[in-house]
């Protein structure tokens, strides 16, 4: 027998028994009808969201209740008011609420639509309408069918209405805007409106063209070519050092190799390696190439120009020790690049508390540019422990949305949204996006090298360079021990050398591997909490090395670099501990064959008669140790400069703007 409404059940002996207990008129004024008093209404929710459903009744006597699905089965144990499921599908819901007369009356049915979309609920979501999947712009032709989906969660189940040019379409009510055949009349600007009880949110607006169909539809955007230049500065010689930039330039610059970019990341450098690194870059760029330039340390803002702060920076840094934000893009856009991308995640803190608030002027009317700020004017950005690493929470966003094929003006907004839900930075961090998208490029647009063939190789060439690994060798000792000697890059100036025994000699035993490298050079991650985040980037469970030595500011080497290999081992017929080594000559590995340094040799003379004048800044020389961990739990500080905003009572300790008016001196 059917459980469902529509079946008519409960029409049986056992209620004619009843009734011959009573006198007829008795019975009807003794026994109320069961009369639901609020029924459960429909939700929108995400997988695995756990989500209630409740029916209030009212009756005589004790009231039963029994939930039922959409096939006719019972939910086992959902014998109460309220009904608490996990949502793992869409599903639809019932309830059955019967009195000791046997009579019954069933709810209105409800349904549990559940959205598998990658999209998180804010914090302390109370059912209010959240946008989950925004509707995207379309070309098509002419008779061709238009679909629009929006989707949203909700509790209740949110109600759709779509718009076209600001006018309500008043049949498009649902979460799909579909019209078979699409003529000239529905091209035009869409929306929706996604509204229940508790609030109404609305969609981004779209453009819906429509073209003839002797008319083509414009060609997807592609590039000719992809380049990126990332560079992360912590280790400031004058300033606090900073942690998450390791981090974040590592694993920006993997994603960015997904994406089909020539990526080169640099850490720690001085003014003209920082400028050296930047004309390098700027030669990679072409027509039609997409450049992206990624800077992750301490910055400032002044008059509507960005400034980034080299690791030699003396304090008060001034203008004429940093490197101008708005000259790199200026220099790109004289590449005619396709798209142009400058991505920062520093503070832009106001030198003085009086400046009023800028305008960045646009340096020429070149679109496609964009940039994308960590924080707006007169703010700080933050970095935090995010699961044992430190990460600036811009990039945190940027590196899960960067993937996406979406325009990149898109991605920037969703990481902004999900910036402003963090309670960590709330009220204190928002992303700014300012840019000249004339065409929907995104950074995950396919490279079509076509015609650009000659401009490829040279560029290949040139990359190349400064991605050269030394080749791996293996070395063979007197004693016949044989030691393999392999070289990953962790960045573009940051190698990492590995020994590992892979033969023992007929007389050597316990052998172990030290390496050393000729001229030495500084470990830049040795430096107090960051050891242990480093190895995690450095190794896979696969390789298992005796002996690993990194070598860091490889743009420092004037000259080949040397790795020395000592293998220690017991001779087994003395019992001696002995010793025997061998070089290894590497060359100029990465992008110490670039040669940054020269730029550095070639601007010193020149600069030479203010360096006395400019050294008069320089409060110490003396490096301050590594900043340190905060404690707590994902507890935020911020890269703040120290001389920012604070410092309003000598006019000394402001810096100099020196370059305001002279943008057609290209110089950096």
């Amino acid at each position: 027998m059917s459980m469902l409404p529509n079946a008519g059940i409960f029409q049986n002996k056992e209620e004619n028994a009843v009734m011959t207990q009573y006198p007829s008129k008795i019975f009807r004024i003794m026994i109320r009808d069961i009369v639901i008093v609020r029924h459960p209404f429909s939700v929108c929710v995400p997988v695995n969201y756990k989500v209630t459903l409740s029916v209030c009744a009212e009756g005589t006597g004790v009231l039963n209740y029994q939930w039922f699905t959409a096939n006719e089965q019972e939910v086992p144990g959902a014998t109460q008011a309220e009904l608490t499921v996990r949502a793992q599908r869409s599903q639809l819901y019932v309830c059955r609420v019967n009195d000791q007369y046997c009579n019954c009356v069933f709810s209105e049915w409800v349904k549990v639509k559940v959205l598998d979309v990658n999209s998180a609920l804010p914090g302390q979501w109370q059912g209010e309408p959240h946008i989950a999947v925004n509707p995207k712009p379309q070309t098509i032709r002419q008779g061709a069918k238009l679909t629009l989906r929006c989707a949203a969660f909700g509790i209740p189940t949110p109600h759709y209405q779509w718009y076209r040019n600001g006018q309500a379409l008043l049949d498009k009510t649902s979460d799909t805007l579909q019209i078979d055949h699409a003529t000239a009349d529905h091209g035009g600007s869409y929306l929706c409106s996604v509204s229940n009880i508790l609030e109404e949110r609305w969609t981004d607006p779209v453009d819906v063209d429509i073209v003839s169909t002797d008319q083509r539809p414009p060609p997807a955007p592609t590039a000719s070519d992809k380049v990126a230049l990332l560079i992360g500065n912590l280790n400031y010689s004058h300033h606090p050092g900073l942690m998450a930039p390791t981090v974040d330039v590592h694993e920006l610059a993997n994603l960015l190799q997904q994406l089909g970019f020539r990526v080169v990341s640099l850490l720690d450098l001085t003014r003209e390696e920082m400028l050296a690194a930047i004309d390098k870059f700027i030669q990679l760029l072409d027509r039609g190439v997409y450049g992206l330039f990624y800077y992750a340390g301490h910055g400032y803002e002044r008059s509507g120009r960005n400034y980034l702060v080299a690791v030699d920076a003396p304090q008060p840094y001034r203008p004429e020790n940093c490197v101008c934000v708005q000259r790199v893009m200026l220099s790109m856009q004289q590449r005619r690049t396709a798209l142009s991308v400058i991505l920062l995640d520093t503070c832009r803190k106001w030198y003085n508390q009086d400046c009023m608030s800028s305008v960045i002027k646009p340096l020429e009317p070149s679109g496609n540019t964009v940039y994308g700020y960590a924080t707006c004017e007169d703010a700080e950005a933050f970095e935090v422990q995010d699961g044992g690493k430190s990460t600036g929470i811009f990039t945190k966003y940027l590196n899960k949305h960067i993937l996406q094929p979406e325009k990149v003006t898109h991605v920037l907004e969703q990481v902004s949204e999900d910036l402003g839900r963090d309670p960590l930075v709330t009220g204190k961090q928002a992303v700014e996006i300012k840019h000249t998208l004339k065409e929907p490029r995104s950074l995950t647009d396919p490279v079509r090298t076509t015609g650009h063939t000659r401009e490829l190789h040279l560029r290949d060439a040139c990359w190349k360079q400064a991605n050269e690994l030394p080749q791996k060798k293996r070395l063979v000792f007197l004693c016949g021990v044989e030691v393999e000697v392999s070289f990953s890059a962790l960045f573009s100036n940051v190698i990492v050398a590995f020994a590992t025994v892979k033969k023992t000699g007929p007389i050597a035993q316990d052998c172990t591997v030290t390496l050393t490298s000729i001229p030495a050079t500084e470990d830049i991650f040795s430096g107090p909490g960051r050891s242990d985040e480093m190895d995690s980037l450095l190794f896979r469970q696969s390789e298992n090395p005796d002996c690993t030595l990194r070598l860091c500011a490889l743009q420092k080497l004037q000259k080949s670099l040397v790795i020395k290999v000592d293998l220690h081992y017991t001779d087994m017929d003395n019992k001696l501990r002995l010793t025997e080594s061998q070089q290894m000559d590497i060359g100029k590995p990465l992008v110490a064959s670039c040669e940054l340094y020269k730029r550095n040799q070639a601007g010193t003379a020149k600069r030479q008669e203010g360096a006395s004048a400019q050294s008069m800044g320089i409060i110490s020389s003396s490096k301050p140790p590594l900043c340190q961990t905060v404690p707590g739990s994902c507890r935020p500080f911020t890269r703040k400069a120290e001389c920012t905003g604070k410092v309003t009572a000598a006019r000394s300790n402001e810096p100099e703007e020196n370059d305001e008016n002279d943008f057609q001196d290209l110089t950096l």
